[in-house]
């Protein structure tokens, strides 16, 4: 049994916001879980290549949009998954954090960090 308490798991800055990873590869699980926050009025381009990585958001709100886009408001109580490795923008709300509570598959090594900037998606 693995019991945690947020206040004793890695943060890792990741860019536009933090990850606190509850699970990572080392634990044996085969997936990860963070809780995850996405700083007010940040738009970060996101592709996961080596992972799936569903998103259930807990507080705040923002939206995701997809290549085509698409935009999703996300608002406390969604769900969004990235099913097909999708490349996205995840972009926080102007006046409030977005929280979110992520399960990465396969498990991520625990200090993957984000690359933000002009020359295309951050991507691990």
């Amino acid at each position: 049994m693995i019991i945690r308490e947020l206040s004793g798991v890695r943060t890792v800055e990741w860019g536009n916001g933090l990850s606190r990873r509850f699970l990572v590869e080392s634990d044996g699980m085969g997936y990860s879980l963070t809780d995850t926050t996405v700083r007010a009025g940040t738009k970060s381009l996101l592709e996961y290549r080596n992972h799936l990585e569903a998103c259930y958001c807990i507080e705040g709100s923002g939206e995701v949009v997809d290549m085509d886009g698409n935009s999703f408001p996300i608002t406390a109580g969604v769900m969004y998954a990235l099913d097909k490795n999708d490349a996205h923008f995840l972009i926080a709300s102007p006046d409030e954090d977005l929280r979110l509570v992520c399960v990465f598959s396969p498990a991520l090594r625990g200090d993957e960090v984000h690359s933000l900037d002009e020359s295309g998606s951050s991507h691990y």
